[in-house]
């Protein structure tokens, strides 16, 4: 069991390395992340108010995608 759960946690913080290297190479091309239609932005004078709904249902499938890859590979 803790063999299965050493390899996890390798996997993931090699994963985590990779998307890390991702978002800093792409820094500028990633401007249209929280701005995809239904992100709700609400800015008045002294109030500001952002939930990115949107972006963060597609970072959820995301990285759901990639810990079922790695959980898959992992296992075998």
């Amino acid at each position: 069991m803790l063999e299965s759960l050493g390899k996890l946690l390798v996997g993931l913080g090699i994963l985590l390395v990779l998307v890390g290297l991702l978002l800093w190479l792409a820094e500028g091309k990633l401007g249209w992340f929280g701005q995809l239609p239904g992100d709700i932005r609400v800015e008045k004078p002294g109030f500001r108010f952002y939930a990115p709904l949107t972006s963060m249902l597609l970072l959820s499938l995301a990285l759901s995608l990639a810990l079922w890859l790695v959980g898959r590979f992992l296992n075998k």
